[in-house]
């Protein structure tokens, strides 16, 4: 090989190993700089010799002065590790930091992690057991990088100062675990009604599962979600050799009103939504926040009173729900699903919405192009390939021959809808309800098809027209905002603004734009038919109105077992539900029938009158006269 080329690679080999060198030793010299850096960050950051004491938060109405509720930990019994079952606290471990024994404080992935998440704007978590106790005894529940550089610094001092023992005992004694529960021994009163010496390793198990999400894996809230979370609990206690074998899920104890009367509903849903945001659902008992809902303080007080009139000396089985939203933002202007909390909340609870789903099958119709002016078949009794066999009445057997969707839409006709549904096809029914606001799933099932034991588990069949699957009010409240927005679908909230106690921002809602669903000109149409229904059926509030009772047949007899009312001004969209408890014969306490157009369409007509009392009166939007777009 010619000398040339043997000292050209020589000096290339050469070049190469200077190279690394010096990258090594920027590299080497740069992980020093950055631990002298955090050494001195942390030395810098206080650490105070006492936890911040819990204070009360306070909710307000959306004027952002009129108290809604004060709401927070009135007292807290600690208890000592030793009080606590060592199976107890070998699952907690498990489910929130199985190496907490071993490490210095603080997760480096996880903090990396949460540093990634935030600068996309996302939520992480994956703090230690230190940290945790450090944010919850020490910091604000902001969501900031300075934040979580201050966990960090915090727990690494709080290491250096107390014992794990120490440390995991202060954490037990200050863990939000939902039901107001600020520490062990008052969750294990609040789920067991036990001392906390004598919970056993599956009611730990439980209390463990609630941590991540105090609200949505409590067993009253979603019990399958919490059975799921306590399985994943016991099995990763077991991983870890402390558990020698899976124990039977314990019985839990129903939940207790912390706040009595119907507005403690509405608390569940600011906690639940303010856990969605990344707020941890303790900063409502323990950080003193300032929280503006949604809530109307002419229209919440209204939709009780309204409620509470009607439903006074009725049956005690009777059962009411009410959801009333912003059009133009989604922002729920008032709330009713139980008479206090820890009752179940009929609110979100799906059950069949009968005929006031008929206004999305128009809207549908009006989507694929279906002129108006064309007439339908509005006999009764009528036979339908998707009835497979039964046939299908209309209420009180109305014949309609020759009918216009509007007649049908006014005298609540099935079999018009269901020839409509029929001819475009119930899976595009299905499609555009999704999006105006009924949601694709309600627990694990989907939403508006056939389920297990009926005729096509997982398929729509032209049932949907006529209501037979199940939806909650909330979101057909939802759908109804749709229409009364012009066609533009807002997803529903409560809250407006969160303020720490030391006047920082914690949280603001900024309202979208919204998604559009419908034309102007298919919105337009949907308003004037339901306006004019509202107008016929007698159920007007006193300002334009549109609307759509509704009322689900109880077996086969002439009963009712779900009675609807939905409709909207421009102002405001609202729905009325009135069941009861479990699905049977509605009737009221002179044993007439209950049915959409009575006690829930009174509701209504009186609550929209009263929550709108001296505000100026708009017209609905896009309504033009009948036969077309302009």
């Amino acid at each position: 090989m010619p000398i040339r080329r043997q000292l050209t690679r020589l000096w290339r080999r050469h070049t190469w190993w200077r190279a690394l060198c010096r990258t090594t030793g920027v590299l080497v010299t740069g992980a020093i700089a950055a631990g002298i850096a955090v050494a001195v960050y942390v030395q810098s950051v206080d650490l105070p010799a006492d936890p911040v004491e819990p204070q009360a938060s306070t909710l307000y109405y959306s004027d952002g002065r009129t108290v809604l509720a004060r709401i927070g930990v009135t007292s807290r019994t600690d208890a000592s590790l030793d009080e606590v079952p060592e199976p107890v606290r070998q699952i907690v471990l498990a489910a929130e930091d199985r190496g907490f024994y071993a490490h210095s404080g603080v997760s480096i992935r996880g903090v990396l992690r949460a540093l990634v998440a935030n600068v996309k704007g996302q939520r992480e978590g994956a703090s230690t057991i230190t940290q945790q106790y450090a944010r919850n005894a020490f910091l604000t529940q902001e969501v900031s990088l300075d934040r979580k550089a201050r966990e960090f610094a915090m727990a690494i001092k709080l290491e250096r100062r107390l014992s794990k023992d120490e440390i995991l005992e202060r954490y037990l004694n200050t863990i939000y675990f939902g039901r107001g529960a600020y520490g062990i021994t008052a969750a294990a009163h609040a789920y067991f009604r036990v001392p906390t010496r004598k919970l056993t390793a599956a009611q730990g198990a439980v209390l463990a599962a609630v941590i991540k999400d105090p609200y949505g894996f409590d067993p009253a809230n979603d019990a399958e979600a919490a059975r799921d979370r306590w399985t994943w609990v016991v099995g990763a206690a077991r991983d870890a050799g402390w558990l020698a074998e899976t124990p039977e899920y314990p019985q839990v104890s129903p939940p207790s009103a912390l706040n009595t009367g119907p507005n403690g509903l509405v608390l569940d849903r600011v906690e639940q939504e303010l856990s969605r945001r990344g707020i941890a659902a303790e900063s409502l008992y323990t950080a003193g926040l300032s929280v503006v809902t949604t809530l109307d303080a002419t229209a919440q007080p209204a939709a009780l009173a309204q409620i509470e009139t009607h439903l006074d000396g009725q049956p005690e089985d009777l059962r009411a729900a009410l959801v009333a939203v912003d059009p133009g933002s989604g922002a729920v202007r008032a709330y009713y699903g139980a008479e206090e909390q820890g009752q179940y909340d009929f609110a979100v609870a799906p059950r069949p919405p009968a005929a006031t789903f008929a206004p999305i099958v128009l809207a549908t119709a009006l989507y694929n192009g279906i002129d108006l002016f064309h007439t339908w078949d509005g006999t009764s009794p009528q036979n339908f390939p998707g009835r497979l066999g039964v046939p299908l009445y209309n209420r009180d057997d109305i014949q309609c021959p020759d009918c216009t969707l509007e007649q049908a839409m006014m005298q609540s006709l099935s079999t018009p809808f269901y020839a409509v549904a029929e001819q475009i096809g119930a899976e595009q029914v299905r499609e555009l309800a999704y999006q105006l606001g009924i949601p694709r799933q309600y627990v694990d099932q989907q939403a508006l098809v056939d389920v297990e034991g009926e005729p096509r588990p997982g398929q729509t069949r032209s049932d949907i027209s006529i209501g037979r699957y199940p939806v909650a009010p909330a979101d057909l409240a939802t759908v109804y905002g749709t229409f009364a927005s012009g066609g533009f679908r807002h997803e529903r909230y409560f809250i407006e603004s969160v303020t720490a106690a030391n006047g920082a921002s914690v949280l603001a809602t900024s309202v979208p734009e919204g998604d559009e669903v419908l034309t102007p000109y298919e919105a337009g149409m949907v308003n004037r038919i339901l306006s004019v229904t509202v107008g016929y059926n007698g159920h007007s509030p006193g300002r334009p109105a549109a609307g759509k009772s509704g009322s689900q047949q109880w077996a086969d007899t002439s009963d009712y077992q779900d009675a609807w009312m939905a409709g909207y001004t421009a102002e405001l969209a609202s729905v009325v539900w009135i069941g009861g408890a479990e699905p049977g014969p509605l009737r009221d306490r002179d044993d007439n029938r209950i049915e959409g157009a009575s006690m829930p369409a009174a509701v209504w007509r009186d609550f929209t009158s009263d929550a709108l009392a001296g505000r100026p009166t708009q017209q609905l939007p896009g309504l033009r006269p009948f036969g077309g777009p302009e």
